[in-house]
């Protein structure tokens, strides 16, 4: 991978100082841009590790209900396993969509400026 363009003459004269950097983190933008995170991050990962322990308990305690055949050899505890590599992947696509519609465009407005000393 080429790169189009060189490197700065000084690289640290384009880096924001420590009491930048503070500043940011204590402002209200970055401090809505972590609730966005928070709000979206914070509920689904709890969802989805109550739904694979239950998969779990499921699997240890309750072995009938799981040996259920739902279609020929296909049974409970197969349908659920599968879903929780369907839930893994809905669940990265739906972040993504959120990263990009509400997160990445407030991150890079911050960047941005931090970068290009306002």
């Amino acid at each position: 991978m080429a790169a189009d363009t060189s490197p700065p003459a000084n690289p640290e004269a384009l880096l924001p100082s420590t009491e930048e950097f503070t500043e940011v983190q204590q402002s209200a933008e970055f401090g809505e841009l972590r609730r966005s995170h928070r709000s979206f991050t914070f509920p689904l990962t709890i969802a989805f590790i109550v739904w694979y322990l239950l998969y779990v308990l499921l699997s240890n305690y309750a072995g009938g209900f799981m040996g259920t055949e739902v279609a020929g050899n296909v049974n409970v505890a197969l349908v659920l396993g599968l879903a929780q590599f369907l839930t893994t992947f809905l669940i990265a696509w739906w972040y993504a969509r959120h990263a990009a519609a509400r997160l990445d465009p407030r991150a890079e407005a911050i960047k941005s400026r931090m970068e290009g000393g306002r």
